[in-house]
């Protein structure tokens, strides 16, 4: 008893320090050393610490860094060559300020689609979403809210493909891949969308009614629409084929090496070099690899001569790649020491009895719970699967479901409560949005776990009565 409770107080002070606005990376390891030191293990705290927790992290880097770096690097090529500006300002000039609510969407799930960071997305739309919800008499404190729907929602966990670290973490761990249960993802990306855009438009229409308008806000020191700060802005008028170019290319190139070029391999001669390598569980990863590299490759050379500062935009997306890998590998590092200690077998055995039947439910509210202790889906995530991944893929083997299935609903779970007040994506996009918790949480939880919430008990039901497709 006494080590369960020693996890839960740790865990509740890397909840409750995350949220102050303590790093991760100091913290994963200290709550860590607590949670040894209140179980009693005092004896084996040094091992512990060099031979669980910097293992796992290690590993969890050696494993994500490339989906990482290529993804961060990805991101800002799109933002610095004027290609995110270029495809944002056509669905704008497209669909216009009447239906400023679905196009500020739209850009957003457009771009992080096609794997941009939701970070680089939220600096690009915001100049834009703010000026259309101004034109369009919308009231500013739904801007965080509608950019959030769409680039933290169904483009990060339910589109087939998508490029997101969320989507490619349990590959590893279920041999599966990024569209692992196209089907089912779909119908959850369509739940998402619809429900998140109704609860949009109803609040817009109430504050119509009650005459609120977009509000009084100090705008004087914000960027016009428009304007670029990035070493590239002059190459805001990219062409817009070649703006969809880099997009299309990490979707199809990844679907391209999943489904035919790896499939139809003899990859027996990778086995006889790496005897403990298994294609089939990594291939996933690999062809998502692929598909980034011959983006960011093809962006590159389609503006050869145009960038003022090719290295600068390089640098800067190769170097934001490191907090977030090394933040969530640390959770991962911090999931494994708890993990170990004899305290968590009486917390994994209760969350897998939950449902022994069905480790659908099991799986969706670990997941949940884990993400929305973090603040991180990606975080959370990493820590479920680190610590019980392998029991929920028997689980699934037992009860005849698909990993396939398992992966979706871990990656749909994990979306869930992750955007809970202390999440550093939502405090990063209310302080770009210049507004506050009380000015426009509401909203944010509404369309980021409500909506999701939804289309995952959807996919759990139509997934336990059909199966995965």
């Amino acid at each position: 008893m006494a080590g369960t409770l020693a996890i839960v107080v740790s865990l509740i002070l890397l909840m409750y320090l995350a949220y102050r606005g303590i790093t991760v990376l100091l913290l994963a390891p200290l709550m860590a050393a607590l949670a040894v030191l209140l179980s009693g293990e005092i004896g084996i705290f040094l091992p512990i610490y060099t031979d669980t927790f910097m293992k796992a992290l290690g590993n969890y880097v050696i494993q994500f860094l490339p989906i990482f770096l290529l993804g961060a690097l990805f991101g800002q090529l799109m933002a610095d060559s004027g290609a995110a500006h270029s495809i944002s300002r056509w669905i704008v000039d497209k669909l216009g300020e009447r239906h400023a609510i679905i196009t500020v969407v739209l850009a957003c799930g457009v771009l992080t689609y096609g794997g941009v960071s939701l970070f680089v997305v939220a600096f690009a739309i915001y100049p834009i979403a703010r000026d259309l919800f101004q034109a369009a008499d919308i009231p500013k404190r739904l801007i965080p809210a509608t950019i959030a729907l769409g680039s933290f929602t169904f483009t990060m966990t339910a589109l087939p493909g998508t490029p997101s670290i969320q989507n490619a973490i349990p590959i590893p761990y279920y041999g599966t891949n990024v569209f692992a249960a196209p089907g089912l993802g779909i119908i959850a990306s369509i739940i998402m969308l619809a429900g998140g855009i109704w609860w949009l438009h109803g609040r817009s229409a109430r504050a119509r009614l009650t005459g609120e308008g977009y509000g009084q806000h100090d705008e004087g020191d914000e960027p016009p629409a428009g304007t670029d700060d990035t070493p590239d802005s002059a190459l805001s008028h990219m062409p817009l084929v070649l703006a969809l170019l880099p997009l299309i290319l990490v979707i199809g190139v990844n679907a391209l090496f999943t489904y035919i070029v790896f499939p139809s391999m003899n990859m027996s001669f990778m086995t006889e070099r790496f005897p403990n390598l298994e294609p089939s569980r990594i291939a996933g990863l690999w062809a998502l690899i692929i598909a980034l590299t011959v983006a960011c490759t093809t962006l590159v050379i389609s503006r050869l001569g145009r960038w003022t500062n090719l290295r600068a935009t390089v640098n800067k997306g190769v170097f934001g790649f490191m907090l977030p890998l090394f933040n969530t590998a640390s959770e991962v590092g911090y999931g494994a020491v708890i993990a170990g200690l004899a305290g968590f077998a009486i917390i994994r055995d209760a969350v897998l009895n939950v449902t022994p039947n069905n480790p659908l439910i099991s799986e969706a509210i670990a997941m949940n719970v884990l993400a929305g202790i973090t603040g991180s889906s990606s975080g959370g995530l990493s820590i479920a699967l680190q610590t019980l991944g392998a029991d929920y893929l028997r689980m699934a083997h037992e009860a005849g479901i698909s990993p396939e299935l398992l992966h979706r609903v871990a990656v749909l779970a994990a979306g869930g409560f992750d955007t809970l007040p202390h999440c550093g994506a939502i405090i990063t996009l209310l302080s770009i949005c210049k507004l506050t918790h009380r000015q426009s949480y509401l909203n944010i939880a509404a369309v980021t776990m409500g909506a999701p919430m939804i289309a995952l008990v959807a996919v759990i039901t139509l997934g336990t009565l059909f199966g995965n497709f």
